[in-house]
């Protein structure tokens, strides 16, 4: 008994003093989540008043590079520098938190299709690190500080907590997911999203109009829908990593980078006639999954202006773009294989997702958080399809894939000791 009174107490202490951590982390991340939401929503707004500021992309675009330069920072700092810094033990540098918000708000301003997740996650990362350094906290602590800042920022820009905790915990490293710090990112990301609410920030939710009701057709039907997005994931991830890297090798002036891949967004733009594929795109989500509108192209056109703005270095993101083309794709297909238009769109939107981002445990909690937890058993069978066919592709090249997948009919499963490899 007294055994265990001492290990009981060692342990109670420790959820003391990471429960206060994560509070501190969720405040802090919650009060810059909430400014990094409004930020992003006036820019938006702004663009929409003055159409015109589309044609100042190019210029937008050199402005980046030259903030980065100025910050004598690579234009390629990123998601993966986050994740390596992460995986180095190493602490996040804090010049990303200014660099990806003012390089975000700069490319939503005027019209680079991109999302706002990677800011969350570089700016939430950096801030759960700096705090730790400020604390003089260990390398360890420190790392975990920066995995709780991550789902924090997240939670309060999407509203989404439970999955913002777990996404955080998984996508770093495929199977091997550390569950120690599934409590203090999980009360980190409940705070933020607590702050984020009281200062007048609404989660992401969507209505959906119709479900089917539990049977074989319904099933075979998702699982026909997931199989279509798993080749959509593969596709979609080679075309990201395909475009930086050609981008990288054909115009290794970032200066002249930005601004041609500027002005060919201005000039897409343009020619397709619609402002749909600027900035993050979230009208067009809404509009697929709850009143079952797209067009054939939608999903096409946001892949491609996204691989570019992205490409020439512009900030942002891929999972809002990943969001929109998993909608508008589903919202397409849907109907071909006897689905209702609007629900097929959120089952692609969560099955493309978790294609992407090899994380089915957060895909099906955010599907839960997104639409209610309608349809579950549909979104878990769309997620578990798709995140077995689209194999080992992933948005972020440094993500460590331990295992994944069957082969030969039984599961693989990692040696005793055996490293997570890196992709």
């Amino acid at each position: 008994m007294k055994k265990s009174f001492a290990e009981f107490k060692r342990w109670s202490l420790a959820f003391l003093k990471w429960t206060g951590l994560a509070l501190l982390v969720g405040a802090v991340c919650g009060l810059i989540g909430t400014a990094f939401h409004y930020s992003i929503h006036i820019a938006g707004e702004v663009r929409e008043a003055n159409s015109w500021l589309i044609f100042l992309l190019p210029v937008g675009g050199a402005a980046i590079v030259l903030i980065y330069s100025l910050m004598k920072q690579q234009i390629t700092l990123g998601t993966d520098l986050l994740f390596h810094s992460i995986h180095g033990k190493k602490p996040v540098p804090f010049v990303m938190a200014p660099l990806i918000y003012i390089g975000t708000f700069i490319t939503h301003l005027f019209g680079g299709s991109a999302g706002r997740e990677g800011a969350a996650l570089q700016l939430g990362g950096s801030m759960g690190s700096s705090i730790g350094v400020f604390l003089k906290l260990k390398k360890e602590e420190s790392r975990t500080l920066a995995l709780m800042g991550m789902g924090a920022l997240f939670s309060a820009l999407f509203g989404t907590p439970l999955a913002a905790a777990l996404f955080v915990m998984e996508v770093l490293a495929l199977g091997h997911m550390v569950y120690s710090s599934f409590a203090p990112c999980l009360i980190a990301s409940l705070a933020a999203y607590g702050v984020s609410l009281l200062l007048g920030v609404s989660g992401e939710s969507f209505a959906l109009a119709s479900l089917p009701a539990f049977g074989a057709v319904p099933l075979l039907q998702s699982a026909a829908l997931a199989i279509a997005c798993a080749i959509l994931s593969v596709a979609f991830c080679k075309l990201m990593h395909l475009s930086h890297k050609s981008a990288a090798k054909y115009l290794k002036n970032p200066y002249l980078r930005a601004v041609l891949g500027g002005a060919v967004i201005v000039l897409m733009t343009l020619a397709v006639g619609t402002r749909d594929y600027n900035g993050a795109g979230g009208q067009v989500i809404k509009r697929a999954i709850e009143q079952g509108q797209a067009r054939p192209w939608d999903f096409a056109l946001k892949f491609i202006f996204t691989a570019i703005t992205l490409a020439s270095g512009f900030k942002g993101g891929e999972i809002v773009p990943t969001f929109f083309v998993g909608a508008a794709f589903g919202c397409t297909v849907g109907p071909i294989i006897g689905m209702d238009a609007g629900f097929a769109a959120a089952l692609a939107l969560i099955a493309l997702f978790c294609g992407n981002t090899n994380c089915p445990i957060a895909s099906i909690l955010l599907a839960l958080e997104l639409f209610g937890g309608k349809g579950l058993p549909f979104f878990a069978l769309a997620c578990a399809i798709t995140y077995m066919l689209s194999g080992n592709i992933s948005l972020y090249h440094n993500q460590l894939i331990a295992n994944k997948g069957l082969k030969l009919g039984s599961l693989i499963l990692p040696e005793s000791g055996e490293e997570p490899i890196s992709k």
